[in-house]
């Protein structure tokens, strides 16, 4: 799809269809959309009176228009203009697209106020949300009738920003191909958290991370089994164990040229399916069918990795993922076993199917001596967290005040969403173990806190912040510019935290 910025005002534009954005309030009516109105012969005001079209957030409506330079019209509704956010507009923006697609418009104008008063930043919005919501995943479909005969949407003109000076085009060029490459980066997500568990496993996530590094030149480092065995990765080891496949640990890294401005990481939990170990996943709500989901931590990490790698900033960043299946055989973990991560510290099972963290803390050792300026782990970790928060909001837990700042920033500005949750010291007394250092869970209570609280035991110097991204990786219905399915959930987070 080809997106252009041009300075053709709205008044002069012509083509398949043509979507304006509208503030609640701003059907009266003025200037270049009173002048519109009457270039369509009243078309744009007809609409409005026929639909009852008030602006809201979310409303659209639409027409056809015989005989005139623009074959569909489309209102926008964007609520009221105090509450515009870049997230407005990247709804918007695939709401038109939608609309474009499903009435065959090959090409499409888009008119859509300023947000935040930041052209750049506006235009990428728009490039994820008419890409994000055209998205649709058929690799395993042999026929579907989404697929029938229709013409592709291949031209968004982005025309002048209502109210906006003139921005320089480079600018914006460079915004549009900024977009392109951080929506690359949420379907590769998408993809690899759509896909099921004998399509993506550790193997194939590591043959993913060579192509990777390939690609896009970053650094690559694969541990096997025997090399995570010799660093004392009894954590993560122990949740590997019973599966078939060997466990890969991934450690990809960005290298910028010349001195690196900061050095991050990105963990993300790995486990290509979780069928709970011997404390299965079963009965009613068990939901053990959708246990592919589970890497929904790593698929943001290497969706990121992707997109960093093409953007190319003056940051140097560590991605990494402790990649394998919880599965169930006669070498599996036991209830009760007792397990030595990396770092020393031994851990008493009392709940096999608590796995995520197991692996997560061994990640978490080897990225705390990689001497990075912080750190940030994703994982898919508790139902707690989904019960506390819902589907659309993720837990933030840091134990650096800047850092988890610096983070809901991305969020908001990427039009995700985090909620600050509290690192309890006093809920810790619930991972208390008589023969261990600590259990791996603690009571039903508080359960998201208690895992947030096992996460930081294993980082010992580095700032760090935990993202459980349980509920927000998926949705069994279309949502904005998310098709039912994998969302890509944190990848437009991490790329906007990588370049603050």
């Amino acid at each position: 799809m080809e997106f252009q910025a041009i300075g053709v005002p709205l008044l002069e534009w012509s083509g398949g269809g043509l979507a304006i954005g509208l503030f609640e309030g701003e059907v009266a009516l003025r200037d270049d959309l009173a002048a519109l109105n009457d270039r369509l012969g009243g078309a744009i005001a007809e609409l409005i009176e026929e639909t009852g079209f008030k602006g809201k957030a979310g409303s659209a409506e639409a027409m056809r228009l015989a005989g005139a330079p623009i074959r569909k019209l489309q209102l926008i509704g964007l609520g009221k203009p105090a509450a515009l956010t870049l997230d407005g507009v990247r709804q918007a923006a695939g709401t038109a697209a939608k609309f474009a697609r499903r009435h065959r418009c090959t090409d499409l104008g888009l008119s859509l106020p300023l947000a935040i008063a930041d052209q750049a930043a506006t235009t990428r919005a728009i490039v994820e949300g008419v890409e994000l919501s055209l998205y649709r995943d058929r690799r395993f479909k042999s026929e579907s009738k989404d697929d029938e005969e229709r013409p592709d949407l291949t031209t968004v003109q982005i025309l002048p920003f209502r109210g906006a000076a003139e921005a320089e085009a480079d600018t914006l060029t460079e915004a549009i191909a900024l977009g392109q490459k951080v929506v690359s980066g949420v379907v590769l997500a998408r993809e690899l958290v759509a896909a099921p568990a004998n399509v993506v496993t550790p193997v194939t996530l590591a043959q993913l991370a060579t192509e990777l590094a390939q690609d896009y030149g970053l650094d690559l480092e694969i541990l096997e089994r025997e090399q995570c065995e010799a660093l004392g990765m009894g954590a993560f080891l122990g949740v590997a164990q019973a599966s078939d496949l060997p466990p890969k640990f991934i450690h990809l890294t960005y290298r910028p040229e010349g001195e690196p401005r900061k050095k991050l990481a990105i963990i993300g939990k790995g486990l290509t399916f979780d069928s709970g170990g011997l404390n299965v996943k079963a009965g009613p709500g068990s939901s053990i069918e959708m246990m592919k989901t589970d890497m929904g931590g790593a698929g943001a990490t290497f969706g990121a990795a992707k997109a960093i790698a093409q953007i190319r900033p003056d940051v140097e960043v560590h991605f990494i993922s402790a990649a394998t299946e919880n599965m169930i055989s006669g070498r599996a973990m036991h209830p009760g076993d007792i397990l030595t991560a990396s770092n020393g510290k031994t851990i008493e099972v009392n709940n096999t199917d608590a796995e995520g963290r197991l692996t997560l803390a061994d990640a978490l050792v080897f990225a705390d001596k990689l001497g990075v300026d912080a750190m940030v782990d994703l994982a898919t970790l508790t139902g707690a967290c989904v019960v506390a928060l819902g589907g659309k909001i993720a837990g933030l837990w840091s134990s650096d005040e800047a850092l988890g700042a610096a983070l809901q920033r991305a969020g908001e500005s990427a039009g995700e969403k985090f909620w600050p949750m509290p690192l309890e010291e006093d809920y810790a007394s619930g991972l208390k173990s008589v023969v261990a250092d600590m259990k791996n869970t603690g009571p039903r209570g508080g359960g998201a806190i208690t895992a947030a609280l096992f996460l930081k035991k294993f980082v010992d110097k580095t700032p760090w912040a935990h993202l459980d991204v349980a509920g927000p990786v998926w949705v069994d219905k279309e949502s904005g510019i998310d098709p039912a399915g994998a969302t890509g959930f944190g990848v437009r987070t991490l790329v906007n935290w990588v370049l603050s």
